[in-house]
């Protein structure tokens, strides 16, 4: 096998305006500052026959119409198939409002406007910047910054975040995913270029100022620890974990406070899983198994998921809860913390779904270098999913990337929506949804090879 392979990259700013509503946790929040920037960053990676066009983006998610158009205006300008596009949001809950239809207004429009015309930017940048490369994979572990956030409780229930030190907690349901994927891009006369991935869910910073929270720290000090180095970051099956240990041990909550929700957040604390991803990165980083690439492939497909229909005698309450949160009237609703999130976020499901659809189309998006694949999830995959994928026989590594060209809620292992918790009461999805998502993927990724 001759090695063909060419990779490139660019970075731009893409910042908000303040004023502009901040995504996350069902309460209006708007920008009132800036504490690290926000950016996109773009991987362009080609055989010389095919290119593909690697994107993350510092924002919540976006909507699949949204991330199409973007992806249709890259093709445009870079001649690069659309199909080969792939745009990724790292979920960071300090960035901009991308798809809450309470929340459009001139602010919004213009910086998706803005937005749209940043992403063409960088993937140009990323397709100009291309040189001949070889590429060594490897995988680290990061542990103990990511926890199970869904809990038995000693009532038999099940709680999403039941708090820190809760004495009603029983044990967590399911089991973290500690590996840190690692490619390494060196390229000819430039610099080398790091690829991680690493599910979890950036929801660490909180407050009222955007922050790239630690995807975006994990870039800059791998960039830092590194010598002549950039990075690109993909979040991986973050479904179901999140950054709270809700047993901490003396020392594990210094730079944090303890937020609204019940959760422990703080900067300092982002910045401390930035550098264990990033220790991570270093103990494979100089010993990764380099190998010849003479292919880049890409493929999608669109199935058909059943959508998670209210029952018709469930809806009076519904929409009794919605309309006093629309109104801002939570204090009424009897519930606090997460649980007050959870009731929210299921009537909102319940009164957006009364109607239909019954079926959902779900883009699975797909990109291999060489045997590697990155396989995109259009929203927040239980940790379940991503194992599920890295299991596949047909190639050394799979890196599964939530939030990839779509952001279509959660998509939770089928046990759980017997048990309860937010993320199955919210789901757009019928249980059952994670199992076909690793059962498409799993053929997916077969023919991908083939």
């Amino acid at each position: 096998m001759a090695n063909t392979l060419q990779a490139g990259f660019a970075r731009v700013n893409i910042n908000p305006p303040l004023g502009i509503h901040i995504s996350g946790y069902f309460v209006e929040r708007k920008a009132e500052g800036i504490l690290d920037d926000l950016e996109a960053v773009a991987l362009a990676v080609g055989d010389g026959k095919h290119t593909a066009i690697l994107i993350t983006m510092d924002v919540l998610g976006g909507s699949t119409k949204l991330l199409a158009s973007f992806r249709e205006a890259i093709a445009k300008a870079t001649g690069v198939d659309a199909e080969a596009v792939f745009i990724h949001g790292t979920h960071t809950h300090t960035g901009p409002t991308m798809g809450w239809d309470a929340y459009e207004d001139d602010l919004r429009e213009g910086y998706l406007s803005f937005l749209r015309l940043r992403m063409v930017d960088v993937a140009t940048m990323a397709v100009q910047d291309m040189k001949p490369a070889r590429m060594g994979k490897g995988v680290g572990e990061a542990k103990n910054v990511a926890f199970i956030r869904r809990y038995r409780m000693k009532d038999g229930s099940a709680k999403t975040n039941p708090g820190v030190n809760n004495p009603d907690i029983l044990s967590p349901i399911g089991e973290t995913d500690e590996r840190v994927n690692v490619l390494r891009f060196d390229r000819e006369g430039a610099e080398s270029i790091v690829l991680a991935n690493f599910g979890n869910h950036p929801d660490v910073v909180g407050g009222c100022k955007i922050s790239a929270d630690w995807p975006g720290m994990t870039r800059r000090v791998v960039e830092q620890a590194i010598e002549g180095t950039k990075c690109i970051f993909f979040n991986g099956a973050q479904g179901d974990v999140n950054h709270v240990n809700v047993h901490p041990k003396p020392g594990d909550l210094n730079d944090m406070f303890m937020d609204f929700d019940g959760c422990s957040r703080g900067y300092g604390h982002a910045r401390y899983i930035a550098r264990v991803v990033t220790a991570a990165v270093m103990t494979v980083y100089d010993k990764v198994e380099f190998t010849d690439v003479d292919d880049v492939r890409y493929m999608q497909k669109i199935v058909n998921i059943p959508s998670n229909m209210p029952d018709p005698k469930d809806m009076p309450l519904a929409h009794k809860y919605n309309e006093l949160h629309l109104a801002g009237k939570d204090e009424e609703i009897p519930f606090k913390e997460m649980m007050l999130t959870t009731v929210v976020a299921e009537a909102g499901r319940m009164v957006r779904l009364e109607h239909g659809p019954e079926f959902f189309p779900m883009t699975l998006s797909t990109v291999a270098i060489g045997d590697v694949a990155l396989f995109g999830i259009p929203g927040e995959p239980f940790t379940g999913i991503g194992r599920g994928l890295k299991s596949s026989p047909d190639w050394s590594m799979v890196m599964p990337c939530c939030l990839t060209n779509g952001d279509e809620g959660y998509f939770p292992m089928k046990d759980s929506y017997d048990e309860g918790g937010y993320e199955a009461r919210s789901s757009n999805y019928k249980a059952g949804v994670a199992e076909r998502i690793i059962d498409e993927g799993l053929t997916l990724l077969s023919e991908l090879k083939k």
